[in-house]
């Protein structure tokens, strides 16, 4: 017994450990967004505070049935409440239990997506100090900041994704990753419809075909429950959601000429920023190429085939794009570590040739 609690402590300090890191990083770099953003343009964010605090009819068909994290900040938000507004707050009147609420739930879900992140980059063959480097570069994105920070619920599928990376690196072991994310992806987005073959193919050797079945069929069922409860308390045909997701097919259009404008290549660079350059450079070198091997795959292929997807459809081209963070993640620490060992080599012979004395010169003769 004391050896299995010994390894059942070392199996949760592999995870609690990058959580916290996580967590840390973005209870700090998402305040600001969670203190002083504007939501008076937004209309996400508009509608997952309204669908927080029950008021179903008045939210836009895109959003109305995402409801984990709506339901869950607006659970949260009521012990919040007796904390009251904050002194000299503008916003309107018990506003800010939901705000904080939201922020709470979404940085705990996206540090546990940044866990999964992690461990993806160390099964990809990172060491543990370079994967938790990239780990914190990757949640510095401005959008891992949006995420979190924000009455959103992309932290949740931003989940779904983490720990489908996680379950198709490791295989045997994982497949309680797999189960989660065929359980809960449904209700986290629409758009889990495409990555759905992807997780069933290669979470395969984490989770057999029944296991997948029923944790696919309990999640549908959840979205069925979900889309009978929300229609009927919205008052609105079952036919309109079927309708509005056909509709998003329009965007395709938009968004690649989006993608392809200056104003567009700005905003994929703003995805990972600098982060971008040592896995460029470690793409254009052999030896960079080599050490990337592991993420240059046909499984990463395709689920940037898949990020792509979702990013012309949305027409929400860095938000979207920030989907591709747990492979980016592993890349990152894999280019870096590649980064690192080029520049030692360089330097401990320059090192070694600045520390060897030069030679003395031979005396004059003397004068004869």
């Amino acid at each position: 017994m004391p050896g299995s609690s010994r390894l059942g402590w070392a199996a949760a300090r592999r995870w609690l450990l990058p959580w916290a890191l996580a967590l840390g990083v973005l209870l700090n770099a998402a305040y600001p967004l969670y203190r002083h953003y504007d939501f008076s343009h937004s209309l996400d964010t508009r509608s997952y505070l309204r669908l927080a605090s029950g008021r179903l009819d008045s939210v836009n068909v895109t959003r109305r049935y995402r409801l984990l994290v709506p339901l869950a900040a607006g659970a949260l938000a009521r012990p919040l409440a007796v904390l009251g507004d904050p002194a000299g707050s503008t916003r309107p009147a018990g506003e800010w239990p939901l705000r904080l609420a939201f922020y709470l739930v979404n940085c705990t879900l996206l540090g546990a997506a940044g866990a999964c992140f992690y461990r993806g980059a160390r099964r990809a063959g990172a060491p543990a100090g370079a994967a938790a480097l990239a780990l914190v570069a990757v949640l510095s994105s401005r959008w891992a900041g949006y995420a979190a920070g924000l009455p959103l619920t992309d932290s949740l599928y931003l989940l779904v994704f983490g720990l489908s990376y996680y379950a198709a690196r490791r295989g045997a072991g994982a497949g309680w990753a797999v189960a989660a994310a065929l359980l809960v992806g449904p209700l986290a987005k629409e758009s889990f419809v495409f990555l759905l073959p992807w997780v069933a193919w290669y979470g395969r050797r984490a989770l057999g075909w029944r296991g997948q079945a029923l944790a696919l069929g309990l999640g549908l069922a959840a979205l069925a429950a979900a889309h009978y409860w929300v229609d009927k308390a919205a008052g609105a045909a079952p036919s309109t959601s079927v309708t509005n997701a056909l509709s998003h097919v329009e965007n395709f259009t938009y968004s690649l000429r989006r993608a392809l404008s200056v104003k567009g290549g700005a905003e994929l660079f703003s995805i990972f920023g600098l982060f971008w350059l040592p896995v460029l450079a470690a793409l254009v070198r052999p030896a960079g190429r080599r050490a990337l091997a592991p993420v240059l795959g046909a499984p990463e292929a395709g689920l940037l085939v898949i990020v792509a997807v979702h990013m012309l459809l949305s027409g929400d081209l860095g938000r979207m794009g920030y989907l591709l963070a747990p492979v980016f993640t592993a890349a990152l620490a894999l280019a870096g570590g590649w980064v690192l060992q080029v520049g030692a080599a360089r330097a401990v012979p320059a090192l070694a040739a600045a520390a060897t004395p030069a030679p003395e010169s031979a005396p004059p003769p003397a004068d004869q």
